[in-house]
């Protein structure tokens, strides 16, 4: 099907979670769509019923999520399928006592699809990392709930492993956000989040406060994203925040969490709570603007949108040290610190004492995180791929476009 011509190609782009809903998935699924039909490219979204994709049917409690899709691209032939995997998007229960029956809802799919399949895969943890992600809904008093959740986290590491291990197996690309990802994921590429401003012209620091009703002359902390347990927010609760300083949270969930979380921040000194739930673009833009430095004290983390997004819009970061925000530390995008209270107040002192540097350092990186870079680099697996497959065919090849 495909041509010289940079829209001459079909994507069927997969993602349960897809805006309306509300998740970081979707909403990176979006932009990125959005980018690619910027370039003319030729995209169908198929997602859940509660999400503006073209096509719906997917669900992370439906049975019968590989049938759905292969009916699909029997149907709509695309030249590549697109998945955004995300492994409890598609349904992936941890079995209690046979690990080897644990699998997601779409593992038969990448077994029978014929279509070159990319991946972009959102979740991979070192064994320690999983096992820190292990989540308690509701009261436990005696600690049954969280014995029997740490057992199934135990026994099933290798097979959350094996999941993405075999979709990268087979799909003809994979995608990863950092580095720091591809030694989970040997074999994938890396193409960073896309983050930009949604305003064409910047907004000053004042007029972005002044908007949302923020101090003006302190220096502002933000805490912005969906309350989970594993962000670990709770630590705020031990932090003494130094006059002169303003941390401002403001929190929302994503369409699948139940988790019941009570921050009860209304009496700790030097904290506002927005309460402003989840954001349209142009006013978490906004908020980013209003803003110093983004906090992330993550207790169990992949990457993070909160971070590329508040690199975006030209600010720093100071965040737990897992290995995904150590990589960008490194390059002197913020600063990462040991995840308790005292080392994050440190970690304050320093961003502040290094503020400038580390600005400039963002100024200069976040022309990385454009759209349009992103969606650039993702066109050019699209086109190697089908390169490679005209090549066996003895058929005309398409050039991709170098990228800057």
């Amino acid at each position: 099907m495909a041509e010289g011509r940079k829209g001459d190609f079909n994507i069927l782009m997969v993602c349960t979670e897809y805006p309306p809903m509300q998740g970081g998935i979707g909403r990176y699924t979006f932009n990125l769509v959005q980018a690619l039909r910027a370039k003319d490219i030729k995209i169908s979204v198929i997602s859940n019923s509660d999400g503006d994709g073209d096509y719906k049917g997917l669900s992370p409690f439906a049975k019968n999520n590989s049938e759905v899709l292969y009916d699909l691209v029997e149907k709509l032939q695309p030249d590549i399928v697109h998945i955004q995997h995300e492994h409890g998007l598609y349904g992936f229960e941890l079995h209690p006592f046979f690990p080897n029956r644990t699998k997601t809802g779409i593992d038969k799919f990448y077994s029978v699809c014929k279509v070159p399949i990319v991946s972009t895969f959102h979740t991979a943890y070192w064994f320690k990392v999983w096992m820190q992600s292990t989540l308690i809904e509701g009261k436990d008093t005696f600690h049954l709930k969280y014995l029997y959740e740490y057992w199934k986290h135990l026994i099933n590491y290798q097979s959350f492993r094996r999941a993405n291990s075999y979709a990268m197996f087979k799909s003809a690309a994979g995608i990863v956000l950092s580095n720091y990802m591809t030694k989970l994921i040997p074999g994938s590429h890396v193409i960073y989040h896309g983050a930009e401003p949604f305003q064409s012209v910047e907004i000053e620091q004042k007029e972005a406060r002044k908007s949302l009703s923020l101090p003006e002359n302190e220096k502002i902390v933000l805490v912005q994203g969906f309350l989970t347990a594993t962000k670990g927010w709770n630590i705020l609760k031990k932090m003494e925040i130094p006059d002169g300083w303003k941390v401002v949270v403001n929190h929302s969930k994503n369409h699948y969490n139940n988790q019941t979380i009570d921050l009860n921040l209304n009496n700790k000194k030097n904290i506002i709570d927005l309460e402003m739930d989840y954001l349209s673009e142009k006013d978490l833009s906004t908020l980013f603007f209003a803003s110093d430095i983004i906090f992330l004290p993550y207790k169990a983390i992949s990457g993070s949108g909160t971070m590329f997004d508040g690199i975006g819009h030209g600010k720093p970061f100071l965040a737990s040290n897992t290995a995904f925000f150590k990589e960008f530390s490194k390059v002197g995008l913020g600063i990462a610190a040991q995840r308790n209270a005292k080392s994050f107040e440190k970690g304050l002192k320093i961003v502040d004492k290094n503020y400038e540097s580390l600005k400039s350092n963002v100024e200069k990186f976040r022309k990385n995180l454009k759209w349009d870079n992103i969606a650039d680099q993702h066109i050019d697996i699209y086109k190697k791929i089908l390169n490679a497959n005209k090549e066996k065919k003895g058929i005309r090849t398409i050039t991709p476009k170098k990228t800057q």
